[in-house]
């Protein structure tokens, strides 16, 4: 893990700073005139995202949140890779994937109309390679201003095919979870992961009455949380992702996790932009793939 003086080439005054937070953890702070950001190196992991004109965070943190070495943290945007879910063949191997819980390293910054860039890139390690002993660098590359841009780049340098599949595991910030309407899947097939993965058709708006679990299969539409009590309207835009994943655990799943506060589960929704399932990437030799979003939040 870097320290802090070997981040200090990276800082801009006025916008992006290092510091040492929860945990001991090294992290990154932006801010600028259209919004404001966080990210933990562990993990390349955003914390917080902010518009300056929200009163309201968009992103999502739990305040019952674990920050420990080698811990992933409960809320903000985790990174699921290189696979998603659980491991196909190895089911000790942690779920989602190590990139979440491993130190990334800061190796560009910038800024520029207004936009404050950061680009972090997965160290490989002895414990990393044994789950994943394959030359795929990844990078997240995170841009801050009155919307957040997010962009995960593998590229496969191992001279075979290889499987992959990603999400960008975002939790989104929300008024109550009962009262949200999630739009954009109206038509879409799903696999019910409350139901053992039974296979289902979408029609309509989504809303919430309990808990939910749903990949969202060959979907490559914006998604817009609805949110009367804050309101507004989170505008989610994906690239590169041909599935989305809608996530709440509710009370009693939430409350045997033991990382949200008793109610904290009712402000939260995540919606995964992601490669998984159906839609499960096979990377070719020397290919790249770019999974990106945008996050913005709009009056009502």
């Amino acid at each position: 893990m870097q320290d802090l003086d070997a981040l200090k080439p990276f800082s801009i005054p006025g916008q992006l700073a290092f510091r040492t937070g929860p945990g001991g953890l090294p992290y990154a702070d932006i801010a600028n005139a259209g919004g404001t950001a966080s990210i933990c190196l562990q993990g390349a992991h955003l914390t917080n995202f902010q518009p300056r004109a929200q009163r309201a965070p968009v992103v999502w943190l739990s305040q019952a949140a674990r920050f420990a070495p080698g811990k992933s943290i409960r809320g903000g945007v985790p990174v699921c890779w290189p696979w998603f879910g659980a491991h196909p063949t190895e089911p000790g191997f942690p779920a989602h994937g190590f990139a979440r819980t491993v130190p990334w390293a800061v190796v560009d910054s910038g800024a520029a109309q207004g936009v404050t860039q950061l680009a972090l890139r997965l160290e490989p390690s002895a414990a990393t390679r044994a789950q994943w002993p394959h030359a795929t660098p990844v990078e997240l590359r995170i841009s801050v201003s009155d919307t957040l841009g997010m962009a995960l780049i593998t590229r496969n340098e191992a001279g075979v095919a290889l499987p992959l599949s990603e999400a960008l595991h975002t939790y989104f910030h929300v008024g109550d979870i009962g009262e949200v309407v999630l739009q954009g899947l109206d038509g879409c097939a799903y696999l019910d992961k409350v139901e053992n993965f039974a296979r289902k058709q979408h029609s309509g708006a989504l809303r919430f009455a309990g808990e939910t679990d749903r990949v969202y299969v060959n979907t490559v539409a914006d998604c817009l949380i609805d949110d009367a009590r804050l309101g507004r309207r989170i505008r989610v835009r994906k690239q590169g992702s041909a599935c989305t994943v809608v996530w709440t655990p509710w009370a009693e799943k939430a409350a045997a996790m033991g990382d949200y506060t008793a109610e904290g589960w009712r402000q939260m929704l995540c919606v995964e932009s992601a490669n998984a399932a159906d839609n499960a990437l096979v990377l070719q030799p020397g290919e790249s793939h770019t999974l990106e979003v945008s996050y913005g939040a709009e009056a009502l």
